[in-house]
């Protein structure tokens, strides 16, 4: 049986900063809220709230957090790889990939699991294609693009954070640049697809402030937050950007998928807002009840946020069932209901999260092995996995047995051929070691 989160917040070490494990679960936590919100379901299907009501999609300013988890994730990713190449010998590459990747895809193959089989037997059953069942079938995958990113973050980490080492604020500044040439090729050029780049070079760009801070070179975040914050603004109120940080349907063009040099200026202006913040919150993270439950929530949070929308869409069916009507969405007696929704989808998530949490515990099997010739497995695992995801995100799972295809990048892909990618990389990665053991220093 694992530590408990008691157990863990007792014997953390005084050096640990505590502030990033918040940053994670407050990131995750203001996700998920927001898609609660955001998911207008009513009669004609679930639409957005954000596209119902125009006037909201200012809020995106403070709510799209994404970037603060990716923030974290390259703090985190730059301490932990130091750490496996301080105490071992020997390529540590694909020891460390697979250390990250089983805590994530764990979850996410049985998250993923659950669903197939919940869909193969709606469509055998000729109740897989109605109006709300379709939607929530595509719906419920959407969110596992962060997973994806998030896999190609842990792949990249090594030779980034080599070229942060090397050439430290300059290593960011190349990706930033590189994301600004891609929008310029996009708008002003048509390029075709060239817009996809931007999925690595936004978000990585972003993952590198990680980076900076591990190495305690954001040393002026207020300066930082005011460019982030005016290169935003500059950018949407003169360029061909949207309001949203979010995606809208039907948009010509989206500051998230693909990402924008907008969305990386947002990035750019949360990281120095929630760095202002990080004296004031070790004062209270301080506290031992309060550190307790920021590490309970952190050994969930992964599992809380892939099962979230399987809560939310359950409690608008209960809410059916009970012959309850779905009121117009953004009408009065909708936002009445907010409260009620919130509450529900936040104790059936409880519940999903006591059944599903054990997928996320750490593994008894975590020894450092892995041989030299490993890291080409590794890698090419991840690519797969996350290829996988990503396209699993994109076709969603209705169709299943009619071959329903969608657009990943440029090529077709199908929710089984997704599935297959991301259990076939899997297999890789957890290969890519050997019995042999990496010799420990010390």
């Amino acid at each position: 049986m694992g530590a408990s989160a008691s157990d863990i917040a007792a014997v953390t070490p005084a050096t640990r900063d505590r502030y990033v494990d918040l940053l994670r679960v407050a990131s995750l936590g203001t996700v998920i809220a927001g898609h609660w919100l955001m998911a207008a379901v009513g009669t004609d299907g679930i639409g957005n709230l954000l596209a119902v009501v125009p006037p909201l999609q200012v809020l995106t300013w403070a709510l799209q957090v994404m970037p603060v988890f990716f923030f974290v994730g390259g703090f985190s990713h730059a301490l932990s790889y130091r750490s496996l190449a301080r105490r071992t010998e020997g390529p540590v590459y694909a020891a460390f990939v697979r250390a990250r990747l089983r805590r994530l895809l764990r979850p996410t193959l049985v998250f993923v699991a659950v669903w197939t089989a919940a869909a193969l037997t709606a469509q055998l059953l000729g109740a897989g294609g109605g109006r709300l069942s379709g939607a929530a079938f595509r719906l419920v995958t959407q969110p596992l693009w962060f997973i994806g990113i998030y896999l190609a973050m842990v792949a990249l980490t090594p030779p980034l954070l080599k070229l942060h080492e090397r050439y430290g604020w300059a290593a960011f500044g190349a990706l930033a640049a590189a994301a600004a040439a891609v929008d310029l090729l996009r708008f002003a050029g048509g390029v075709p697809y060239a817009e996809f780049l931007n999925f690595a070079f936004v978000w990585l760009a972003v993952h590198q402030l990680g980076f900076l801070r591990a190495d305690g070179r954001l040393r002026r975040p207020g300066v930082l937050a005011a460019a982030g914050l005016a290169g935003a603004v500059a950018l949407v109120a003169y360029g061909p950007y949207p309001l949203s940080m979010v995606g809208m349907p039907g948009e010509k063009v989206s500051n998230m998928a693909p990402p924008t040099l907008a969305l990386l200026a947002h990035g750019i202006w949360l990281v120095g807002a929630v760095e202002l913040l990080r004296a004031p919150a070790a004062a209270w993270l301080a506290r031992p009840r309060v550190w307790r439950r920021v590490v309970a929530a952190n050994g969930v949070a992964m599992t809380a946020f892939l099962w979230h929308l399987t809560a939310m869409l359950a409690v608008y069916a209960a809410q059916l069932g009970l012959g309850i009507a779905l009121p117009e969405p953004a009408g009065a007696a909708w936002w009445a209901q907010v409260p009620v929704r919130f509450l529900a989808a936040a104790a059936l998530t409880g519940v999903l999260v006591a059944v599903f949490r054990r997928f996320e515990a750490p593994s008894a099997h975590t020894g450092n092995t892995a041989d030299p010739g490993s890291g080409p497995r590794a890698a090419l695992g991840t690519a797969l996995c996350l290829l996988g995801v990503l396209g699993l995100s994109t076709t969603g799972l209705g169709g299943l047995l009619e071959g329903h295809s969608a657009t990943l990048i440029a090529l077709p892909v199908t929710a089984p051929a997704a599935i297959g990618m991301a259990l076939g990389g899997w297999l890789l990665v957890e290969r890519s070691g050997t019995s042999r053991r990496v010799r420990l220093r010390g």
